[in-house]
């Protein structure tokens, strides 16, 4: 390349540079370009350019080098963003997402599923050519009565029921109702079934109870007499049978305030009131109404030694609350083979010991008997009051009750059974 390349060469860029200051501020026509541009910042430094050894001695090209720029000062003078870090550092973030709270762990629970028992609801008593059946209402033991339009005998209805003492009554001929005979070697056996069969809840599609069926048997022996004398049919009802040869358990006990249990001790102090139950285990029979007859409290165990207090009497009257203006009572009866009195405590005068011993003459006759003056629980607050919600019955109570039906048959009273039962010694203490 030629001397005249180069001058052109560098014409060139003259004329580039100049027409680039043309438009720089402060700068004027006929000023020399490169010395404009030292003068204007320090930034623009001269740095030998890479040249051809043939173009050195001629002209050097000025190097712009950038100068280093904070990224705040790229900002806008009037942005929020610029003030915030020219004034301080922003707080860190202290926001999260909200957790979910755990639920507290349930600790462990001693349970224990009851099975429930079997109901004792059912009797029968099988007569000559007839069975007699009793059902109680509360055929399941929930406390809630059946309808009785589901029970049947074999497909035989009830022909009547007890309102005193809560049952259904069936009663028919013993080939009647589905009756099956077998015979064995020494008896005869009638078989029915008693059926309950629930329907569903009226407008709804649910029952609350099960379906049942119950076998019951009537049982006669098959001896018979061979001899020449007249031949008298004697057959006993099943049921009178064996009522004969069972013996009930009669039971007298102190009770817990609330009923419950049977008290753990015996000690008491003068103001403070006894809780009796008399009760009878009436087992395979016919359900049982239980009465206190009498009662007697005396210092030693023996019955008829003195001083003597009878404070239950004239069969089932309790004269304390009359004689001494106590509370003593009959509670109202809840069961029929459970009897529930009041005894407020004494102590006999002449008695160191403050020992005392109670003995009562109690005694269960079928609960399907009426109450009456011989088969009563009365009380005495301002005026007599039964515990069988008949009060008529305790008229009697400040004459004479009764007479003894001891030679009487059993159907008459409905007497099934007597006993007596005692508790002692109870220690009553000032």
């Amino acid at each position: 390349m030629g001397l005249m390349d180069f001058d052109s060469v560098g014409l060139f860029l003259l004329i580039v540079v100049g027409s680039s200051l043309a438009q720089w501020p402060g700068f004027q026509q006929g000023m020399d370009p490169i010395r404009f541009l030292q003068q204007q910042t320090p930034s623009f430094a001269a740095r030998p350019a890479v040249q051809s050894p043939q173009a050195s001695a001629f002209f050097r090209l000025p190097v712009i080098r950038p100068t280093r720029v904070e990224p705040w000062k790229l900002q806008e003078p009037g942005s929020s963003q610029s003030k915030q870090l020219m004034q301080a550092p922003m707080a860190p973030l202290t926001w999260h997402f909200p957790v979910v709270p755990e639920e507290p762990h349930q600790p462990a629970v001693p349970f224990e599923l009851r099975v429930p028992n079997p109901a004792q609801s059912i009797a029968a008593q099988c007569g000559e050519s007839s069975v007699h059946v009793e059902v109680k209402k509360d055929f399941f033991g929930t406390g809630q009565p059946v309808n009785p339009s589901f029970l049947s005998l074999g497909g035989c209805a009830a022909v009547g029921e007890n309102p005193e003492a809560q049952v259904f009554i069936f009663e028919y001929e013993l080939q009647a109702c589905g009756s099956s005979l077998t015979m064995t070697e020494d008896e005869l056996v009638y078989e029915f079934t008693l059926f309950y069969t629930p329907e569903a809840l009226v407008g709804t599609p649910i029952v609350r109870t099960d379906a049942a069926a119950v076998g019951i048997e009537c049982h006669y022996s098959r001896l018979h007499n061979v001899s020449s004398s007249v031949l008298m049919p004697s057959w006993l009802p099943f049921a009178a049978t064996k009522v004969a040869e069972d013996v009930l358990v009669f039971f007298l006990k102190l009770m817990t305030d609330d009923w419950m249990f049977e008290r753990p001790a015996n000690q008491y102090f003068l103001g403070q009131v006894l809780k009796l139950e008399a009760s009878v285990k009436q087992y395979n029979h016919v359900p049982l109404r239980i009465f206190v007859d009498g009662c007697v409290a005396t210092a030693v165990p023996d019955i008829n030694s003195a001083p003597r207090y009878s404070f239950i009497e004239n069969h089932g009257c309790l004269v304390d609350g009359k004689l001494t203006g106590s509370t003593s009572s009959f509670m109202r009866r809840v069961q029929n083979d459970k009897l529930h009195f009041h005894l407020e405590t004494f102590r006999f005068q002449h008695a160191n010991s403050g020992l005392v011993y109670i003995t009562c003459a109690l005694k269960a006759v079928m609960a399907s008997t009426p109450i009456s003056p011989e088969n009563k629980a009365c009380s005495f607050a301002n005026g007599w009051l039964s515990a069988d919600d008949n009060d008529q019955v305790c008229m009697c109570c400040d004459t004479t009750c009764g007479s003894s039906r001891k030679g009487e048959a059993l159907s008459d009273s409905g007497l099934v059974s007597e006993g007596k039962a005692s508790i002692g010694p109870i220690v009553v203490s000032n």
